[in-house]
C-alpha cells in the first residue's frame, strides 16, 4: 500500500464526532465583548503583547497638541510631527511643533485620525482621503492615532461605515514585527516601531 493509499484509508475509517460537529454549529463565532464597556475592552486589547500599543485620553481636541508633546517628550523625541491636512486639526495650537506636511523615510512621528476602533481585536480602521494620506502612517517611527471614543465598536462586523466609500481603507492592529533576522524579534520591521492611541472623549466634527 502506498503512503497515499494509507492516508486515504485512515481518513475513510474515521467516523465524524456528531456531538463535536453540533457544538461547532452552536458556538458563537464572535468573541465575548462587553458592549457596555467598549473603551475598557478596547484598551485591554491594546495592552496585549500582540498589539503592544500605549494610550492616553483627552477631553477635547484642543488638548491634542499637549498630549502629543507629552508622548514625544516621554519617548525622548523632539516635537516634530507629520500632520495630515485634516480641517479638524486646524483649530489646535501646533506652535510648539516643527510640522511636516509630507513624511520623510526617517520621520519621527505622524498623526492620523482613525475612523473606527475595534474592541474585539484592538484594531484601528483608517480610510484614505485627500485630508488623510496613507503613506505617513507607514513611514514614521512613532504612529500617533487620535480615536474618538464614540467610534469604538464591539466587533469586526460593525466596522464598515455607511455612505460613500473611500478609494481604499486599511486596518492596523499594533506594530509590525518579524523574527526573520537570526530568530530575534524586531518591532517595526515593516512600518512604525511604536503605536500610541489618544482617545478623544468629546465628539469631533
Amino acid at each position: 500500500m502506498s503512503a497515499r493509499d494509507a492516508i486515504l484509508s485512515r481518513l475513510k475509517g474515521v467516523a465524524p464526532d456528531k456531538a463535536e460537529a453540533e457544538a461547532l454549529l452552536v458556538a458563537p463565532e464572535q468573541p465575548m465583548v462587553d458592549e457596555r464597556a467598549l473603551e475598557a475592552e478596547f484598551l485591554a486589547r491594546l495592552a496585549l503583547p500582540s498589539v503592544s500599543a500605549s494610550h492616553d485620553a483627552i477631553e477635547t481636541i484642543a488638548d491634542l497638541p499637549a498630549a502629543v508633546a507629552r508622548y514625544l517628550e516621554a519617548q525622548g523625541e523632539t516635537p516634530t510631527l507629520c500632520l495630515p491636512p485634516d480641517p479638524r486639526l486646524n483649530g489646535c495650537d501646533w506652535s510648539a511643533f516643527t510640522l511636516h506636511d509630507a513624511a520623510a523615510p526617517d520621520e519621527v512621528a505622524a498623526l492620523a485620525i482613525a475612523r473606527r476602533g475595534i474592541a474585539e481585536t484592538g484594531s484601528l480602521v483608517f480610510e484614505t482621503a485627500p485630508c488623510a494620506p496613507m503613506l505617513p502612517n507607514f513611514l514614521a517611527l512613532h504612529h500617533i492615532v487620535l480615536l474618538p471614543v464614540r467610534d469604538i465598536v464591539a466587533h469586526l462586523e460593525a466596522a464598515p461605515l455607511t455612505g460613500a466609500q473611500p478609494r481604499a481603507h486599511y486596518w492596523i492592529t499594533g506594530v509590525s514585527g518579524t523574527t526573520d533576522i537570526e530568530g530575534t524579534y524586531v518591532r517595526g520591521a515593516h512600518g512604525p516601531r511604536f503605536l500610541h492611541v489618544i482617545l478623544l472623549r468629546a465628539p469631533v466634527a
